[in-house]
C-alpha cells in the first residue's frame, strides 16, 4: 500500500468521534443535529481525538462532552470559559471547544463569557440558544422573548432578552457567526470556519426544544416562509434575500432598510457584506436586525485576526524566564526580593 493510501486509510470518520455513550436528549431535540455536524467537522478538519477537548457547564447542551470520543470536562454552571482559558494557556497545542447554552452562558456565565471573548483566547465557543431553560423544566432564560409565558412566568416574562451576538460583538469578538440546527450544510460551513479561526470563535446556534418551547424559531425554519425571514450573509456579496431573491438591505447612514429590486432600485444599491471590516459597527448593526422587522441574518458576521491572549501570555512567560536565567525552585521564589523575619515575642512584664 502506498504512503498516500495509508494516510487516507488512517483518516478518522465522524463515527470515530462517537463516544459510544447513550445520547440522552429528548427525541426530536435539535442537539442531535448539532452533535452530528460537530462530529463531521472534527473528521473534516482531521482533528486528533487526543488533542481535542470539549468543556461544558450545566444544561442540556452541556451533556455534550459525554457524546464525543475526545477528552472532555463537564464543569459547573457558567464556568466553562474560565476552565477552557486555563487549559488553553497551559496546553496551547490542544483544540479546545466550549459548549454552552443560553441559560448557562448568558446568565450565571455571562461574566466569564464576556471576558473570554474580549481576551480573544483561542477557543471555539458554541452557544445553543433554545430560548428556555430545558434541563430544569421550562423556566424563562436570558433569551426568552418579552411576554412569552413560561413555567417561572406564567403571565409572560418581564425581562428584555439578551442578544447573544450583540453581546459578543460588543466585547470585540474576532469571529462571530450564527446558524440554525436544521440548516445542516450551513451549520457545517460555520463550524468548520469557527474551528479553523485563530482566536475566540463565538457561534450562536438556534436550537429547538421540542418539550418546553417547540417552534421557537419556526419563522426561520418553516419552508414556506423562511426565505423571506432569513438573510444569509456572504462576504463580498450583496445582502439579498427573499423567496424570489428580489429584496435587499440598504443603509441610510447606520440605519438598515428593506428595499425591493426594481423601480429604480438595482443590485448596486444593496449593501455588501464585509466580515473582515476592522471596525465592528457593521457586524453590530446586523446583529440588531431581528424578525419580524427585518430578515434575521445567519452566517459569519465578523472574522478578523488579532493576537490571542494565550499566545501573548506564553510569550510573556518565555521572556520572563529568559530574563531570569535558569529555572529556580519554589523555595528560591519564596526567599527572593524583600523578606523579613518576625522576631519571637518575648515575655511580658
Amino acid at each position: 500500500m502506498s504512503v498516500d493510501a495509508l494516510i487516507e486509510a488512517a483518516k478518522l470518520t465522524p463515527n470515530d468521534y462517537a463516544s459510544g455513550q447513550e445520547v440522552r436528549w429528548c427525541p426530536g431535540c435539535g442537539d442531535y443535529a448539532i452533535l452530528a455536524q460537530v462530529k463531521k467537522t472534527l473528521a473534516s478538519l482531521g482533528l486528533p481525538r487526543e488533542k481535542t477537548v470539549f468543556i461544558s457547564g450545566i444544561g442540556c447542551s452541556s451533556r455534550f462532552p459525554y457524546y464525543v470520543n475526545t477528552y472532555g470536562i463537564h464543569g459547573i454552571h457558567g464556568r466553562a470559559p474560565a476552565i477552557a482559558t486555563g487549559l488553553k494557556c497551559t496546553r496551547p497545542d490542544l483544540h479546545v471547544w466550549v459548549i454552552t447554552g443560553d441559560g448557562d452562558g448568558l446568565s450565571i456565565g455571562g461574566n466569564h463569557l464576556m471576558h473570554v471573548i474580549r481576551r480573544n483566547v483561542d477557543l471555539t465557543i458554541l452557544l445553543f440558544n433554545n430560548r428556555i431553560y430545558g434541563l430544569t423544566k421550562g423556566q424563562s432564560s436570558p433569551t426568552t422573548p418579552l411576554g412569552h409565558p413560561t413555567k417561572s412566568n406564567p403571565f409572560g416574562t418581564l425581562e428584555h432578552p439578551v442578544n447573544a451576538l450583540s453581546l459578543a460583538i460588543g466585547a470585540e469578538a474576532t469571529f462571530v457567526a450564527r446558524s440554525i440546527d436544521v440548516y445542516q450544510k450551513h451549520l457545517a460551513m460555520v463550524l468548520e470556519r469557527a474551528a479553523a479561526h485563530k482566536g475566540t470563535s463565538f457561534v450562536e446556534i438556534y436550537q429547538n426544544c421540542v418539550v418546553f418551547y417547540d417552534g421557537a424559531w419556526e419563522y426561520a425554519t418553516d419552508r414556506q416562509v423562511k426565505e423571506d425571514h432569513i438573510l444569509e450573509l456572504e462576504h463580498g456579496k450583496p445582502m439579498i434575500f427573499g423567496k424570489n431573491r428580489n429584496k435587499g438591505i440598504r443603509f441610510r447612514g447606520c440605519a438598515p432598510e428593506i428595499v425591493e429590486l426594481g423601480d429604480g432600485v438595482t443590485e448596486a444599491d444593496i449593501a455588501v457584506h464585509d466580515e473582515k471590516a476592522a471596525d465592528p459597527t457593521l457586524a453590530y448593526v446586523l446583529s440588531r436586525m431581528r424578525y419580524p422587522d427585518f430578515p434575521e441574518p445567519i452566517g459569519v458576521f465578523r472574522a478578523v485576526e488579532q493576537p490571542t491572549y494565550d499566545g501573548l501570555l506564553n510569550e510573556h512567560m518565555a521572556k520572563a524566564i529568559a530574563a531570569r536565567g535558569e529555572h529556580r525552585s519554589l523555595d528560591d521564589l519564596f526567599h527572593e526580593g524583600d523578606t523579613w523575619e518576625v522576631p519571637e515575642s518575648g515575655s511580658q512584664s
